[in-house]
């Protein structure tokens, strides 16, 4: 899948990766973009840490113009997603991070505050960090449906 509609999601999570538990909020997003009108096969999925950065720059290197990760976004020391995604990132856009914590603070998650994950441009491409929990996932898409579009827009070169 190539093309100017096309996304990657990424699920980051090692007990998912080693099938101790299925992957849920992969799907969930899945199904989110699907409706949002973007061409996307399934979650890969990978454990957190090398396989994270190696996932992103394959995501990234298929001409997808937006690449969503879930989980690996906590303070455990296996959370990695993070570093992993700032090593393929060209510029930071904070503004999104920060709207995802945000939305799931005024949901009434305090502890979605502790999410460190971020959002940025690599190349031509969208990458954002969701959080792995299913209500993190459903705050985060609140948040990116009504701007990714317009995010996407601009990456390409359109105006403000």
């Amino acid at each position: 899948m190539t093309g100017e509609n096309t996304a990657v999601v990424i699920t980051c999570s090692t007990r998912a990766a080693g099938g101790v538990y299925p992957d849920r909020s992969g799907p969930l997003i899945v199904e989110a973009l699907r409706a949002w009108g973007f061409e996307v096969g399934d979650p890969v999925v990978v454990a957190d840490g090398p396989d994270v950065e190696a996932a992103l720059r394959s995501a990234i290197s298929s001409s997808a113009v937006l690449v969503l990760t879930t989980g690996g976004t906590g303070l455990t020391p296996t959370d990695g997603t993070p570093e992993a995604t700032q090593q393929v990132l060209d510029r930071l856009v904070p503004g999104i991070a920060e709207a995802i914590r945000a939305a799931g603070v005024d949901a009434g998650v305090s502890s979605a505050m502790l999410s460190r994950g971020i959002s940025g441009v690599a190349g031509r491409t969208l990458v954002v960090n969701l959080p792995g929990s299913m209500g993190g996932v459903s705050n985060g898409l609140a948040v990116l449906e009504p701007v990714v579009s317009h995010a996407l827009q601009q990456i390409q070169g359109g105006d403000h």
